[in-house]
């Protein structure tokens, strides 16, 4: 008994304890943040007490499943892709058939239909795309640059990203786009390939523009700059949600009031506007701070990874979490466009919740082993 409970103090003394806790408490927020919701009715669809239960039990399987993957070695887990990543392929292959869901309010058929709940394969997906281009880009190691190799990364990421772009979901085929940028450049792709795609770069987006792009997403762009174009449809959520966001002025109007304003997706992709309401300008720029110093830990913890395969698993789990809050945060303050993009720890989603955590759950493993020697419930010393 005394030995056991040595190796316990051992393995939390390597714990990255303030990541942890700074994710505990963004999905404590989302709890009471969502139970506000329920309990002021501020949806413009009808929740119930299910939807802060549902996330409640997310948050504390998410943390088991944290702790549980930062006890484990991270090379261990990463070895294994050929156990999950046909499963995650799998499960999204499945949401186009008759299991699929299509979320009336985003258009998107990427949800699955588990009779109790819905899951969003897609989230799961991109915890397995980090573990294997990671894994990818330490294999090739300092032959990046030969284009052989850059192609054949080329298609490790046109497979996600292609699939979840059939599903609909543009925003999350954007992720993946930003996750493959971010790793691809911290492994140290050469100026010969960043220089020619930068300068054509233009060109790729007019193409886009002029002959890919369908009407409606075109129109998510162009409320942007002219609200007055579609008041009461595509620019109807940034509207309401910057009313919302701003009548919380300093110190918000509290959990629990009679003066809420209903917003589109409060509980989902326009969260951060809803925590407007509650908290206030000093709620969100707490929100802020704990998202930015998640990242930044994050970032941090590449910087100490003993390998590339630790590093780039960080680099992963900081431009996810970072594109995510960029993109959301900028959908409610009428910046970005709305493509679906949820607040990471704070949106309604079970899926997210779990896999995020997951995630950084694999970030702690790379801290826990950051030293040469230390393996968690061993030390070769």
């Amino acid at each position: 008994m005394k030995k056991l409970f040595e190796l316990i103090l051992q393995f939390f003394r390597k714990l990255d304890k303030p990541l942890f806790f700074a994710s505990l408490t963004l999905g404590a927020c989302s709890v009471i943040m969502l139970y506000s919701i329920v309990t002021n009715d501020a949806a413009t669809i009808q929740v119930t007490s299910r939807l802060y239960r549902m996330q409640a039990a997310a948050l504390g399987a998410g943390a088991a499943a944290a702790i549980i993957v930062s006890a484990l070695d991270y090379h261990k887990i990463v070895k294994l892709w050929f156990l999950y990543v046909p499963v995650c392929i799998a499960l999204v292959l499945l949401t186009f058939t008759e299991m699929g869901v299509e979320v009336e309010s985003t258009g998107d058929r990427a949800w699955l239909d588990l009779g109790f709940g819905t899951l969003q394969p897609s989230e799961l997906l991109k915890i397995a795309f980090i573990c294997t281009f990671s894994l990818h880009l330490s294999k090739v190691g300092d032959k990046l640059n030969h284009f052989g190799n850059v192609m054949l990364l080329l298609l490790h990421a046109a497979v996600p990203i292609g699939l979840v772009f059939v599903q609909g979901d543009d925003g999350t085929a954007f992720v993946f786009i930003c996750l493959f940028l971010f790793m691809i450049f911290a492994a140290g792709l050469s100026w010969k390939y960043i220089l020619p795609a930068a300068v054509s770069a233009p060109l790729w987006i007019y193409l886009l523009w002029t002959k890919f792009m369908k009407t409606h997403q075109k129109m998510r762009f162009l409320v942007l700059f002219d609200e007055e174009l579609d008041p009461m449809g595509y620019g109807y959520q940034q509207h309401y949600g910057k009313i919302a966001l701003g009548s919380g002025k300093i110190f918000g109007k509290g959990l629990i009031s009679d003066e809420f304003i209903a917003i589109p997706e409060a509980q989902n992709d326009f969260i951060f506007a809803y925590i407007g309401q509650a908290a206030g300008f000093i709620g969100c720029v707490s929100v802020i701070f704990v998202l930015t110093f998640v990242c930044l830990k994050i970032f941090a913890d590449s910087r100490i990874a003993k390998d590339p395969l630790g590093k780039y698993i960080c680099v992963g789990m900081f431009s996810l979490i970072l594109v995510h809050c960029i993109l959301n945060i900028g959908m409610v303050l009428g910046v970005m466009p709305v493509i679906g993009v949820p607040l990471p720890l704070l949106s309604q989603g079970g899926s997210s919740m779990v896999s995020l955590f997951i995630g950084i759950g694999l970030v702690m493993s790379t801290y826990s082993h950051s030293e040469k020697n230390y393996r968690v419930f061993y030390n070769a010393d």
